[in-house]
Formats: structure tokens, sequence, C-alpha cells
């Protein structure tokens, strides 16, 4: 679940544009599939990812969540459109005859992990909030996930409203289940600090005092983002807070030839990297998965783009299942954008649109959307044409998709 900083990239549509007047990115938008689950028991959720027997049948398991909560991709809110079902028992989830692990850790009682390490991924660009973290954490094997989950992160605060500790925050996890490591015992997010400059941007709240930002010292008003300064802040040993796991909107689909359309904005790409590495990465799945996926990133500039040396890796090794494009809004341009000419995610896949239509025709087919509310327009800007060219209408078709489980989005 994908920062405030994220919204400075231009979203696809009218219904995005207070979204865009909200901050100072330019994208577009990414889609979310059937989910994934394993029949684990709560015990065995521990130790359920060190092997490849943990999974059932092929290893891709499938899970929707309900509720519309609120959640955050890298730190921001993130609307979770879900479809759910009861709670079997404690710290399990059982989606669609499925279990999956389930809040083994609450607000109230959190797990007390370490950071193990933090790299900076973006060089510096003209924005304000440019610097995004790829932070690795040690849950110890406590707090088992499937990809596509999402966790919680305690800052000690205050929040903005003076809390202390702060207000949990979401965030969707970058890693597969087995972790960066492959031990199951470690985390990884994507995370880019939210900074707010009057002047800059909007900014409502202030809670460095004026003339004391080093960044900022001469402008009226300056917010860090609590959580994210907090993670982003982070040292090698550093304790840290987390909750969770939570979440089956953007899990895997079970059918190990079924195909992924991904698309994403910023740190919008998290659930992508924890899809990606169980398909084509991790020992454990490694050579189960018979489809193909197809990566669509936006971003503003190219000292923005979030793992790209590792898509690229992964397209040279499979070139006949991943494929991997991007949209880079501030330095490229589109003659299919007729709002102001930038490079948007949806322009992108126009330039691919017949293997795309092929694709989104197939009944085998999952699209998935992590990033800026807005990108559902985006989608349709692509589709709608060669929708209703068939005979079909728009909305049902998108309809059909969506009672088929094969359209899963996550947007703040």
């Amino acid at each position: 679940m994908s920062n405030k900083t994220e919204s400075s990239m231009k979203m696809v549509v009218a219904g995005a544009a207070a979204a865009v007047a909200a901050s100072s990115v330019s994208q577009a938008f990414v889609a979310s599939p059937a989910p994934r689950a394993s029949p684990i028991q709560a015990e065995a959720l521990l130790q359920s990812r060190s092997a490849p027997s943990s999974r059932q049948g092929s290893g891709f398991g499938a899970a929707t969540l309900a509720v519309g909560a609120v959640a955050a991709v890298g730190g921001r809110g993130l609307l979770l459109q879900r479809r759910a079902t009861a709670v079997k028992k404690k710290g399990v989830r059982v989606v669609e005859g499925k279990e999956i692990p389930w809040n083994l850790f609450s607000p109230k009682a959190p797990y007390q992990g370490s950071c193990i390490s933090k790299e900076t991924i973006t060089s510096k660009t003209p924005l304000v909030n440019w610097e995004t973290c790829h932070v690795i954490m040690d849950h110890g094997g406590k707090v088992p996930y499937i990809e596509g989950q999402s966790i919680g992160i305690i800052a000690p605060g205050p929040d903005k409203k003076g809390e202390t500790p702060a207000k949990i925050r979401l965030y969707s996890i970058a890693s597969s289940a087995p972790g960066d490591d492959e031990t199951s015992k470690t985390v990884s997010l994507v995370v880019k600090r939210v900074v707010e400059v009057a002047g800059k941007g909007w900014c409502e709240y202030s809670n460095v005092p004026k003339g004391k930002d080093p960044e900022f010292p001469d402008a009226e008003k300056v917010y860090r983002g609590v959580c994210s300064s907090h993670i982003c802040d982070m040292n090698a040993g550093d304790d840290v807070m987390i909750t969770g796991p939570t979440g089956a909107e953007m899990l895997l689909p079970e059918d190990p030839e079924a195909n992924m359309i991904f698309m994403a904005t910023g740190t919008g790409i998290a659930p992508f990297r924890s899809h990606l590495r169980y398909l084509f990465h991790d020992r454990v799945s490694r050579g189960k998965f018979k489809g193909v996926a197809w990566l669509f990133l936006g971003v503003p500039y190219s000292e923005s783009l979030l793992y790209d040396e590792e898509w690229k890796e992964m397209q040279a090794e499979f070139p006949d299942q991943f494929r991997y494009d991007y949209a880079i809004s501030g330095e490229e341009k589109s003659d299919k954008n007729k709002i102001n000419g930038e490079m948007w995610v949806q322009h992108k896949m126009m330039e691919h649109a017949d293997d795309l239509w092929d694709l989104v025709k197939d009944p085998k087919t999952h699209v998935y959307m992590c990033g800026l509310k807005g990108m559902e327009s985006g989608f349709a800007e692509c589709f709608q044409e060669r929708v209703e060219a068939e005979g079909m209408v728009y909305t049902e078709f998108l309809k059909g998709m969506k009672k088929a489980k094969r359209y899963h989005v996550e947007v703040y």
C-alpha cells in the first residue's frame, strides 16, 4: 500500500484533478489482481513460506478483503476497495476458502522489530519531496505475510494532532514473503519522505518551527511527515513497532498461467515488487509462473525510477514472460495527452494498445493498479473505445472484470 509526496505525480483524469492540485508530482496509474493465499494454520504461519509446499497447489493463492479502509502506499492514505469475509481464528482470515495471515499484531500490541538497513534509492530532483528509501526490517519470523499485503508502522510521535505515539500508518510490503534475504524473517518497505513546504505546493500543517528547517529555512510553513520521516531516518539497529499484516485486494491469483498487468505510480510499485520477486526471483517459487507479467511505472523524473535496474535485469532474464515500460512525465512528451502533453502511464500504455487489449480480453489476465487516486480513469482512457468498438458497454465490461476478480485497485 504505496506517500503524500507521491501526489506530485500527475493523475490521469479530470477526476484526479483535486489530487494533483494537492501535490506536486505528475504521473498516472496502476492496477491490482486477484489475490493469492495459502491454507495455513495460525501456528504454521511463522514457517509457512520457508518451502514451496507452504503455498497451496501451484503456490498462487486467492484472497480478497472487504472493508474500505485507509492505508498508505509509501506513506500516503490508500482507499482500499475490498471484499471481506469472516475471521475464522485469531491471526488468520479466510478469504474464498483460503487462510491468510491477518492482524497478528495490533496497534495496542505491536511487534517490536528492528531496522536492518536503509538505502536512499532516488537521486535528488526538483521536487521538494524527492527522497525515497528502501528499508529492510527484521521481524524474526513473527510477522508472516504473503505478497500483496501491508504492515502498519507506529512512529513515536507526536503526530500532527499531538498524539504520542503517532497513529498507525499502513505501508504496502515491497518484499516477497521470504523477504529480500529469503529467510522469512525480514520485510521491506519503500517509503517516500513526506515534505510539504508553503510556496512550493500544498502545505496545510506545519510541525517545524519557522526558520528551523535545515533545507527550507526561509519557508513560512514546513510539514515533515511523522511516520515517513521516522522510517527514512532509521539506522541499522533502531527499533520499529510493526502491526499486521493486513490486506487482500492485491494478492496474486492462484492460476500459475494467469497474466498480470501492473500499473504503478511512484511508491505504488511496492506490491508489484513483492509480486515480481515471488514470480521470478525467489528460490521457493521460481519457475512456477507460466504466464506473462507486464509492468508500467510512472514517475516525474528519471531519477525517481524505483528499482529500475532490478526490472531491467528481470526483463533480460525472462524476455518471454516479463515486460517493463515506464513513463517519465517531467521529461517525456505524448501527443495523446491533450491536457499538458506530458507522458503519463496510460499514454505509454497506448503505445502498446494492441498487445494490451489482447491481454485485457483474456479471462486469465488480472489488472492491478496502485498509486494515485484517479488511475481507473486512465485505464478507461486506454480501453473504453476498444470495448465499445467490439459492441460492448464499457461499464458492463468493467463490472464483468470485477465480478471475475480480475480488476484490483489500491489508490491514495
